[in-house]
């Protein structure tokens, strides 16, 4: 599956950039379907208000792009209506999802407490799943939504990833306005990843262990860019990546991990796989939440499953390591869809990881990255 999934991402390269521009127009309509829809059937305020106001900017650009030469103007259009109208609209209103207020609680208990941590949480609000990195955008002045929604430009800008029509796809432009909390992570993870392609492994380390001192979902990101490197640069380089990606993560987690291990457990373990006495709001109708709502021992089985697909995917980089970049972002994009799909508490907000490592694969295909063997890569420095 995985090669297959390379294959593609090397075939679509070639098909020509003006067949996607006159179709944009049915594509921004299609999200306009897709927002207008969310605001009537949601039943949360700052998804209903989204909604509404990116479906306006979403209509309004597929009547541009129906123009030869209006495609930047629609993109313009798109994401101002889709991220940056909304976003001022619901911090003035002060409307946002439950985990803005979580980080900047997090944020105000680790100034207060040192710890971002409530050691015995009973209520939802009262639980902080995020490793202890995501506590520093609570710190910040303002809102959180400023500083991760202006962490994420920042990584993909560095990563060559800049793109209006990503920023304003639904699945990025909605955690933009509302949450925002994956954002970062997802960011520095494609920026490790370009990173580790570039033979910069220090750089990559610094990332990825930052990306994985926000939350656990960038720690897949770990062994691939490992892989990635040892194949392009050898064994020392990839050791350097890996003291320095463990150091970061390392320095940011286990301080308070081992000051309060039994509140660490609940808020960061627990609580995220639906293990805690409080069920978290995650629950989209994915795979592994149907798994364990309507089948006995279906959390077990999800995550089983879920244990496999990670299993799986270290065989794969042993047997068949990533040579480029590219393929190291395929390689995650497959794999963290795989387990978004599969984990017990799950929401369709998580699908923003294989959205975005599958355009900076795609992206990367149009640059036309091609592997470089070890020694090839050498003999270049």
């Amino acid at each position: 599956m995985t090669k297959s999934l390379e294959r593609y991402v090397r075939h679509i390269r070639y098909i020509p950039h003006e067949r996607y521009e006159r179709y944009e127009r049915y594509a921004w309509a299609g999200c306009a379907v897709v927002a207008l829809g969310l605001a009537l059937a949601s039943d949360l305020g700052p998804h209903r208000v989204w909604g509404a106001v990116a479906g306006a900017g979403y209509a309004v650009a597929g009547f541009l792009a129906c123009g030869a030469r209006s495609h930047p103007a629609a993109r313009v259009v798109a994401v101002a209506g889709a991220v940056v109208v909304p976003l001022v609209s619901l911090v003035t209103a002060g409307l946002g999802q439950l985990e803005v207020t979580v980080v900047e609680r997090s944020g105000q208990l680790l100034l207060t407490t040192g710890s971002p941590y409530v050691a015995d949480p009973t209520a939802v609000a009262d639980f902080n799943p995020y490793m202890p990195g995501m506590a520093l955008f609570g710190v910040l002045p303002g809102d959180a939504r400023w500083w991760l929604g202006g962490a994420f430009v920042a990584a993909l800008a560095a990563a060559g990833l800049h793109r209006a029509w990503l920023l304003a796809c639904p699945l990025v432009a909605l955690p933009f306005a509302v949450g925002g909390i994956d954002l970062p992570v997802v960011g520095l993870m494609c920026l490790g990843v370009v990173l580790a392609g570039q033979g910069r492994s220090g750089r990559a380390g610094l990332a990825l262990g930052a990306a994985a001192a926000l939350k656990w979902t960038a720690w897949p990101a770990l062994p691939v860019a490992l892989a990635l490197i040892a194949v392009r640069r050898g064994g020392r380089p990839a050791l350097r990546y890996a003291v320095v990606a463990l150091s970061t993560a390392t320095a940011a987690v286990m301080p308070f991990a081992l000051a309060g291990p039994s509140g660490f457990y609940r808020n960061v373990i627990a609580f995220p796989l639906g293990l805690a006495d409080t069920a978290s709001p995650a629950a989209s109708p994915l795979p592994g939440h149907l798994l364990a709502t309507y089948v006995p021992g279906g959390r077990v089985i999800a995550l089983a499953l879920l244990a496999v697909g990670a299993l799986l995917l270290a065989v794969s980089l042993v047997a068949r390591p990533p040579g480029t970049a590219r393929a190291a972002a395929a390689r995650l994009a497959l794999g963290l869809g795989l387990a978004m799909a599969l984990i017990p508490a799950t929401r369709f907000g998580y699908l923003v990881y294989p959205l975005v490592l599958g355009a900076l694969a795609y992206r990367m295909s149009q640059r036309g990255s091609t592997p470089v063997t070890p020694s090839r890569e050498k003999a270049l420095v």
